[in-house]
């Protein structure tokens, strides 16, 4: 679904990413993990239009994206939950989510509210609560809602899990899960490298810009993750 081959991207004179080559297989859950600063937020970056692209190629569903705008992709069927400023802490939960679909008709946006109700019952029960208000994890849930309010066929999720408690570690991963099962495509950034190999079907290690593993998480389990990243 998601084809990057040869990617070299950063912003402006900083070069971020060097000669980064990753599938995405329709309806799987894969992870990029690695050490901070290894430049796994600038892939996602990269793929939804947010980054400076030098050279290589991003495609989506066969079709050349390289360096299309955030918003050509978002039509294309790409939703992004960014780690930082993925809410308007000071509008309501109905407020953010009426906002994320503010093209659709009110008989479309119901539909879509419903099916984000399904997802996450705890977003009914909050609908007139400031998203400031929030819990860590009920934001992440939020921001995920916001994001398949504009239906996507895939998600880029980058670190949905940092900070929050484990119990609620528990509940979102298990939301991405289900979101899979829904048919929807995930390219997961985590930090941790034990929470993306519980629920992901392929996995990919960055380092320092370039990818020092791509394949199953059962055989990533066998290897040293500490020499993976440390590798020169």
């Amino acid at each position: 679904m998601i084809k990057v081959e040869n990617l070299y991207s950063g912003y402006g004179k900083i070069r971020v990413l060097f000669g980064v080559s990753i599938e995405v297989p329709e309806n799987s859950i894969t992870a990029i993990i690695g050490p901070n600063g290894a430049g796994k937020t600038t892939l996602l970056n990269s793929i939804y239009g947010l980054a400076d692209i030098y050279s290589g190629s991003i495609k989506l569903f066969g079709r050349d994206i390289t360096g299309l705008e955030s918003h050509q992709v978002t039509a294309l069927g790409v939703g992004y939950v960014p780690q930082l400023m993925n809410v308007f802490s000071s509008l309501t939960v109905y407020e953010n989510l009426r906002l994320a679909a503010i093209n659709l008709s009110k008989e479309e946006f119901r539909k879509r509210l419903e099916e984000v109700f399904e997802l996450f019952p705890v977003l009914r029960e909050f609908l007139n609560r400031r998203a400031g208000t929030l819990s860590g994890g009920e934001r992440r849930m939020l921001a995920i809602a916001l994001a398949l309010m504009k239906n996507p066929k895939v998600l880029l999720l980058d670190e949905i899990t940092t900070d929050l408690a484990p119990i609620m570690v528990k509940r979102v991963l298990e939301k991405v899960v289900e979101l899979k099962k829904r048919g929807i495509t995930i390219l997961l950034v985590e930090q941790y490298a034990h929470r993306a190999l519980e629920i992901a079907d392929k996995v990919y290690v960055l380092v320092s810009g370039r990818i020092k593993y791509g394949g199953s998480p059962e055989e990533l389990k066998g290897k040293d993750l500490t020499a993976l990243y440390f590798a020169s």
